[in-house]
């Protein structure tokens, strides 16, 4: 079964926004794990104007499920991950000033840099994962670069599915999680997947080992509460 694991971002953008501790962001990540979440992930930027490097050591003190740092491996993210040691780091080309992230790695212009990237997590023993497109060429590149997974970007099927043009986009990507597969890889993804879309895109995107969910989720459970709507995504992935 595909795995879910929660970023939890945007409580850090709503803590930030006021100052203090309010919501308590390692409380926040010990609630989703509690309510069934079985990986937590955040995505640190140069800035901290939402997850801060200390949170980020914090909350490897406290958790017990998949921890999951993703980001640009710039130096400063380079020796957090290296210091912290989390179950798996995701690079993400993400500009400094970027709103979100809004594409994968073009990964034979960036060869040399991942491949020698990764290997330094790999030495560690943390599992690396790669952003990237659908682009086939793309995937067995990261491949060779040596990462053992892949996370597809996946908010060109969001935006597809709520446009009612579906099916060319997702084929792209069922071609491309087979193509990963068959390349070694293990396949993660998102950006954008909600309670709309999820189900969809898991049965027909396979092998899929883990989905990352945050804007929608934490959107959600201000809804629905927190425990309501993680049951809801847990469900949303059984095929």
């Amino acid at each position: 079964m595909t795995k879910l694991s929660v970023n939890i971002n945007k409580v850090a953008t709503i803590r930030n926004a006021r100052g203090g501790n309010i919501p308590n962001v390692l409380q926040v990540a010990l609630n989703c794990e509690r309510f069934g979440a079985q990986g937590i992930t955040v995505h640190p930027r140069p800035d901290e104007r939402h997850i801060r490097y200390a949170d980020v050591r914090a909350l490897k003190q406290v958790l017990s499920t998949e921890f999951n740092i993703e980001g640009n491996p710039i130096p400063s993210f380079v020796d957090l991950v290296l210091e912290v040691v989390p179950a798996q780091v995701t690079l993400v080309p993400d500009a400094p000033d970027a709103l979100t992230s809004d594409a994968g790695w073009e990964v034979d212009q960036h060869f040399d840099f991942l491949r020698d990237t990764i290997r330094r997590f790999e030495a560690e023993g943390i599992r690396t994962s790669i952003f990237v497109g659908t682009d086939l060429d793309n995937i067995a590149r990261a491949a060779d670069a040596g990462c053992r997974r892949v996370e597809l970007y996946t908010e060109p099927y969001a935006t597809a599915f709520l446009e009612g043009e579906v099916e060319p986009v997702i084929e792209r990507f069922a071609r491309a999680a087979e193509h990963a597969a068959a390349c070694g890889l293990e396949v993660n993804a998102g950006h954008d997947l909600n309670l709309d879309n999820l189900n969809y895109f898991v049965r027909r995107v396979q092998p899929l080992a883990e989905v990352s969910i945050g804007h929608a989720l934490i959107s959600d459970a201000l809804y629905l509460g927190l425990e309501e709507t993680i049951r809801r995504y847990r469900h949303e992935l059984i095929l």
